[in-house]
């Protein structure tokens, strides 16, 4: 017999830590290689963790609601001596890096104001100014290990004593942090309820907070006459869901005529990264799925490349798997543009946050009936939907972002009943 120990995966690209949400097991249960051992959530997404090994859980090292860096030990099992001897001594490897390492984490800073929501808690809580921190992850990203070492070892004391007045130097990602801490809590009256910060809740407001600070939000409307659109989408509706199973949406064709736009106009396809644009190849889109209390945004990758029934068949698995709790890392990541139905609700002028480190996120209003001034001047009733575009002004003006909303507008007006779904 002998017992391995399973370390916190990675579960996504630039993702250095994970909570653990919950255990699925318990020390002294059987378990197969790759049943699923643990709920883990790390700023990205919300996904299960699969065991490595086949045997008997032993110790369960990690805590619920603990925070882990990738790598650090989660649990141990028991297993036969057949299993792989070797974990060991990768394990050791991984929490032990080479002068190599060192050396080459000592030049790539590129991740070193890149704060995880649990390493800026910490940092706040005890005082620690993250730019004099030394980061050992990747690209020089400060880990919450490293923030923990500080504390351990009390030399957060010296750097209050060596800090500058307050907000001298303050980065724009402690300055929410500070200010958290310094503000009294609201009091409370009888019957106010509190509600606890779930973990996702908490990777959404660091994200929030991320968007609104680092990127200048720009903001613009257009007005589209979908009347000819939904007439045809509604005439063939029933005899889709019937011969394909799954609903056709109005919004898989926003989505599908903001795909064919951004290929004609990729400036909008772009990402803002220091002192360079990166204009990306794939047109991916997210779009964003609530929950009752989170909101996730899963990815539609090569949108370009899908037909209407394509999009609308990935709007529906992807809606799925959120409000069933099967979204993986895999399904969150790559996004190059976000397009937001927030008509679903009955929003009809809204101006979205962008997805950092997107350019730009697409707003679908409702869909309402309107009195119209057509061009021979007569008024009818129409079918009208309001566009609202939010861009980061870094990226994108004024003038490319008109003519891609125009030219979505184009699209969009010209569907009817000639226009092929599949």
């Amino acid at each position: 017999m002998a017992i391995e120990q399973m370390a916190m995966p990675q579960l996504g690209e630039s993702v250095t830590e994970g909570t653990i949400s919950k255990w699925l097991v318990s020390p002294g249960d059987q378990v197969n290689k790759y049943d699923p051992i643990a709920e883990v959530m790390t700023d990205k997404v919300n996904a299960e963790v699969p065991s490595s090994f086949t045997g008997t859980i032993t110790e369960l090292v990690g805590e619920e609601g603990q925070t882990l860096t990738v790598g650090e030990i989660i649990c141990k099992i028991e297993t036969e001596e057949t299993e792989t001897e070797e974990a060991p001594k990768r394990e050791e490897e991984q929490h032990t890096p080479s002068d190599t390492d060192a050396n080459r984490q000592g030049k790539d800073q590129s991740n070193k104001a890149r704060y995880s929501p649990a390493v800026l808690r910490l940092a706040g809580e005890h005082g620690i100014q993250l730019e004099e921190v030394e980061g050992t992850g990747a690209g020089g990203r400060i880990t919450r290990k490293d923030i923990q070492k500080i504390i351990d070892s009390g030399m957060q004391q010296k750097q209050k004593s060596e800090a500058p007045a307050p907000a001298a130097v303050q980065t724009t990602q402690q300055a929410p942090k500070q200010q958290q801490k310094q503000a009294p809590a609201p009091a409370l009256s009888a019957g106010d309820i509190e509600i606890p910060v779930t973990g996702v809740r908490k990777a959404i407001a660091a994200n929030m907070h991320k968007s609104k600070t680092e990127i200048p939000h720009a903001w613009t409307m257009m007005e589209v006459d979908v009347t000819n659109m939904t007439a045809y989408r509604n005439s063939i509706k029933d005899s889709f869901k019937q011969k394909e199973g799954f609903n056709l949406t109005f919004f898989a064709f926003f989505v599908k005529a903001a795909a064919q736009a951004l290929k004609e106009f990729p400036q909008m396809n772009s990402m803002w990264a220091g002192d360079k644009i990166v204009q990306k190849k794939d047109i991916n889109i997210s779009i964003a799925v609530a929950t009752e209390d989170s909101l996730f945004v899963p990815v539609i990758k090569h949108a370009d490349e899908k037909t209407i029934k394509g999009i609308a068949r990935e709007i529906t698995d992807l809606a799925k798997k959120v409000r069933n709790g099967k979204l993986t890392a895999e399904d969150m990541q790559g996004g190059t543009f976000t397009v937001n139905n927030t008509g679903s609700f009955g929003s009809v002028q809204s101006m979205g946050i962008i997805n950092h480190p997107q350019a730009a996120i697409l707003q679908v209003e409702s869909i309402v009936k309107r009195p119209v001034v057509m061009n021979n001047g007569m008024i009818a009733v129409r079918d009208m939907v309001n566009l609202c575009l939010s861009l980061d002004h870094r990226v994108l003006d004024g003038l490319v972002c008109g003519r891609f909303l125009g030219r979505v507008k184009e699209i969009l007006e010209n569907i009817d009943e000639h226009t092929s779904v599949y």
